[in-house]
């Protein structure tokens, strides 16, 4: 039974991410995975995923991505090649909505620049957008996308070359306390359907199937099936190029966001919101969904005027939700020297790298001077037993 450190459970953004952490701390760390980096079976792909530091969702989670860009950016700097790119955002709503209101309260916590835009404003500076009755934007300069294979890829290249070990083409069968009576005693132990290995530290990072492998803990995790389009472009504005920006739209009928054109499959649009539940998520049906696409045509075709429906590709991702749609960061209650991250609730990519900081530090020192502590399980199990 080989002996490492650290092992981490899970490669996708967040495994990824903790385990070039962990390298970079010169651990002697091990990533395991049933897919390589960059797959398309999870959360992680699709080619891009908006980032924005404006966070409607809290303010709490400003300092957190703005650590993230930092470390995105110094990533690209090691690797020379581009993952972040600034193409702006646009959010649309109403005045009194969740969006607009979550997005100039963490603005004017956190001092950020941000614009307001009318309708009308909107709809002059780029031709491509409609905006509907009695709602207005805000348009962030400093957001844009990330190239989602590509940052996954880079941060398990990277920790592989700083001396990690990755190991795909493994199913996890599950992990257990050395000694379990007494828990920070003995190693801990993790099975796959080939080997068994055992370390000091753990890290779960399992996406869609955290559930299965902190089952123990009864936090509710829901997947939820989430379609994604690419619709051929009628304009050339809809490019990326010619400043369309990132957009997301808070509508009476869902959260809808999408992209500029970066390729030729066109532009890219799905909702945000919604989403068929998934009871396995190796076994996902990846084909056309009728009823989400024709959702996001009829909001392309009030709100994206110039886009045709001409369907050039489309992908399946998974969202794990947690009740209160905030991430899961925190220490195992039953062994300290098992941290995890679960639930991202699809908005916890852009946050890869600072979360993989975080889950470094509390799986070797039990403690992280990051802001995660909103994130920790303990108001779910409050919630769950109704204190």
């Amino acid at each position: 039974m080989t002996h490492y450190q650290a092992i981490v459970l899970g490669t996708g953004a967040v495994g990824s991410a903790a385990l070039l952490a962990l390298a970079r701390r010169g651990v002697r760390a091990l990533g395991l995975d049933r897919f390589p980096p960059g797959h398309d079976r999870g959360s992680s792909h699709g080619t891009t995923r908006i980032i924005r530091q404006a966070y409607f969702e809290h303010p709490h989670y400003v300092p957190l991505v703005l650590r993230a860009y930092e470390l995105w950016r110094e990533l690209e700097q090691r690797r020379g090649e581009t993952l972040l790119t600034q193409t702006g955002l646009l959010q649309v709503g109403p005045a009194d909505g969740t969006v607009l209101a979550g997005v100039r309260r963490s603005a004017q916590e956190h001092q950020l620049p941000l614009e307001e835009l009318s309708a009308a404003e909107v709809e002059k500076r780029w031709s491509g957008f409609r905006v509907p009755r009695g709602m207005s934007g805000v348009y962030e300069e400093r957001a844009g996308y990330l190239r989602v294979e590509a940052c996954v890829v880079a941060q398990a290249e990277e920790a592989v070359r700083l001396g990690a070990e990755l190991c795909v083409g493994e199913t996890i069968l599950g992990w257990t306390r050395g000694d379990a009576a007494t828990p920070g005693n003995g190693p801990l132990v993790v099975r796959t359907n080939r080997k068994t290995y055992s370390a000091e530290r753990l890290i779960v990072c399992a996406g869609a199937w955290a559930g299965e492998l902190l089952g123990d803990l009864r936090i509710s995790l829901e997947v939820r099936r989430k379609p994604q389009y690419w619709f051929a472009t009628g304009s050339d504005e809809y490019r990326v190029e010619r400043g369309f920006p990132a957009f997301l739209y808070e509508l009476p009928s869902g959260v809808f966001y999408g992209f500029p054109q970066i390729d030729e499959r066109g532009v890219k649009v799905a909702r945000h919101s919604g989403g068929e539940v998934v009871r396995d998520p190796l076994n996902v049906d990846r084909d056309l969904d009728p009823a989400d696409r024709k959702l996001v045509e009829e909001f392309c075709v009030s709100n994206l005027p110039r886009l045709t429906r001409t369907l050039a590709h489309h992908s399946m991702c998974m969202y794990t939700m947690t009740p209160d749609e905030h991430f899961v960061v925190d220490r195992h209650p039953r062994d300290p020297r098992v941290a995890f991250a679960a639930g991202l609730s699809g908005h916890g990519f852009k946050f890869a790298p600072v979360l993989g900081e975080a889950l470094a530090d509390l799986a070797l020192h039990g403690r992280t001077n990051l802001p995660v502590g909103f994130l920790g399980m303990k108001r779910l199990t409050r919630a769950t037993n109704g204190a």
